[in-house]
């Protein structure tokens, strides 16, 4: 198999050589065939990249020719796909240098996007950023609706990557109802990322559904390929449902398809959840076997995924509970290297990684792990540190219990009177006309775009919008076409509120009206109350009601109830 690579990537130099001496001949057979037989050709063998590499240079060298430059693009993005990694960058690198010469936005975006590809593949992810990015700005001066969203769901790859996963749920969302039932591919892609940003949103029954119909959907669409990651998505899920040997079967069955497409990245991540779930059933032997898989790509590929930082916390844990020392300075090391290149990667994941051991205290333990007399030090500092903390629990437990008591009697004081005030506020709106005002315009909003706003905002309100679900600042901004900062300003300006106030006040003061006119909503339960408001937990419902009335739902219910008496 190694003679055989050795052996591809030998003639597939020879053609890259030839060719960027203007050597390269068209054979003969080929001379007269279309750009779509030799594009249809290439796909066709792809996977041969020594047989494909034939029908690439003969696509880029009649492009060249012909001086077309969108076929001449086309063609540096089909040898970007069979081409070493360095090799990629550079051919990405003409095809945005011949994209820049047409003044076409489309192909210079398209161009910047698949460098950003590239890069990822490599997990670089911040040069990916900057490309995503640059790419943006070009696409979205176009009408491209598939390139537009492409963007977006390379952006999305990264928000997950730092940590955003609500930001990259709401732009996968978008991505996979635009390729439903148009790019079959991409669409399953989004559906997949869309179940571990769920995932990771700690929403593992969404999570599962979606991975069911991921699965589903492959076999429909006749894309099987797709059903590994789907059960690899679904294995990691598993571990956090705690169906542990549900979890090593899903990622075991998915890894042999995942190293095929040489994708280390998810193949490291299924190592680190099989060893997670083997830690978890007391199997710490075997766990830290699959964390030395995970290392190793780390080593290889100089890839590491924030979550999967814990394993070297783990390695080390285990390696002082056998005392071997020499491995738990080796994984000290490593941790230290692994933050560095997290921290290097992006500046906004150091703040996100719950550290066991930082910086400091790794160097320090380093320094002193050849006396035994410091690991009893350590534990007895925590065993002192534990008693203290007990002991102070307990104290603070008495506190809170009398502070409840006191409490309870309080808030009951508070809630009559809140509730005086809140029927005054409704009789007296109830008798008063609605006074429109006007604020200042702002400075960095045109009054046009102000307007426009205001009036979408009038129309949420008044189709009762507001009772949908899942409403965030991303979400609605995207439902208007416009950004979060412009939304979010004039939601500060013109209604003087954020876009939970205002989304959850809106609930509020739909649901107090028909509490008061419509008997059989006060035996509901708080759950159907809260459907009925639009809240997706009655958590949030109880919590809204409170911050905008100043009383408890219960407490209203149970006033309304003895008026009727």
């Amino acid at each position: 198999m190694i003679r055989q690579n050795l052996l591809l990537l030998f003639l597939l130099f020879f053609y890259l050589a030839s060719a960027q001496k203007n050597n390269w001949k068209i054979p003969d057979s080929l001379k007269k065939k279309k750009y779509e037989y030799l594009d249809n050709r290439f796909y066709d063998l792809k996977r041969d990249s020594t047989s494909a590499a034939v029908y690439a240079y003969t696509y880029l060298h009649k492009a060249q020719n012909e001086k077309n430059w969108k076929e001449i693009i086309s063609g540096y993005q089909n040898l970007v796909l069979i081409s070493p990694p360095k090799q990629r960058i550079m051919y990405a690198d003409s095809m945005i240098y011949t994209a820049k010469k047409t003044n076409d936005n489309k192909l210079i975006g398209g161009a910047f996007l698949s460098k950003g590809t590239v890069y990822y593949g490599m997990k670089k992810q911040q040069e990916a950023l900057d490309n995503y990015l640059t790419a943006h700005n070009y696409i979205s001066r176009t009408k491209d609706q598939y390139l537009i969203h492409k963007v977006k769901y390379c952006i999305a790859l990264t928000k997950f990557y730092i940590g955003f996963y609500e930001e990259a749920a709401s732009l996968m969302k978008q991505c996979a109802d635009y390729y439903k039932g148009q790019q079959f591919r991409p669409y399953l892609n989004s559906l997949h990322m869309l179940g571990l940003c769920h995932n990771k949103l700690g929403d593992y029954g969404r999570c599962s559904e979606i991975n069911r119909f991921g699965i589903s959907e492959s076999q429909r669409l006749g894309i099987e390929e797709m059903i590994p990651y789907f059960r690899h998505s679904e294995g990691i899920n598993e571990y956090f449902k705690k169906n542990y040997g549900a979890s090593i079967k899903n990622i075991e069955y998915s890894l042999d398809a995942i190293k095929e497409n040489n994708d280390f990245g998810n193949e490291a991540v299924g190592y680190f959840y099989i060893g997670k779930n083997y830690w978890s059933l007391g199997q710490k032997e075997k766990a830290f076997d699959y964390f030395a898989l995970v290392d190793r790509i780390f080593i290889e590929k100089n890839y590491l995924r924030p979550d999967l930082r814990q394993a070297f916390e783990l390695m080390i844990s285990y390696s002082k509970s056998t005392k071997n020392l020499d491995k738990q300075a080796y994984y000290i090391d490593q941790l230290l290297k692994a933050d560095t290149l997290l921290t290097e990667n992006s500046r906004y994941i150091v703040g996100k990684i719950h550290k066991q051991y930082d910086t400091t205290e790794l160097l320090s333990e380093k320094e002193k792990i050849a006396a035994e007399n410091s690991i009893i030090r350590q534990k007895l500092v925590w065993k002192k540190k534990y008693e203290r903390i007990f002991t102070v629990s307990i104290i603070l437990m008495s506190i809170s219990i009398i502070a409840l008591i006191y409490r309870h009697y309080r808030i009951r004081s508070i809630y009559k009177k809140n509730y005086q005030l809140l029927i005054r506020k409704i009789d007296a709106k109830k008798n008063s006309p609605k006074v429109k005002t006007d604020a200042v315009p702002l400075k960095n909003i045109s009054s046009e775009t102000a307007s426009l706003l205001l009036k979408q905002l009038e129309n949420f309100e008044n189709k009762k919008r507001f009772l949908e679900k899942d409403w965030k600042l991303g979400s609605l901004a995207a439902d208007f076409n416009t950004n979060a900062k412009y939304l979010a300003n004039i939601l500060e300006h013109y209604r003087q509120k954020g876009i939970n106030e205002y989304i959850n006040g809106l609930r509020i003061d739909y649901i107090i009206p028909l509490l008061q006119t419509e008997s059989r909503l006060k035996y509901y339960t708080y759950a159907a109350l809260a459907q009925e408001a639009g809240f997706s937990t009655t958590e949030r419902f109880t919590k809204a009601f409170l911050a905008k009335t100043g009383i408890a739902p219960s407490y209203f219910i149970g006033q309304l109830k003895k008026e009727e008496l």
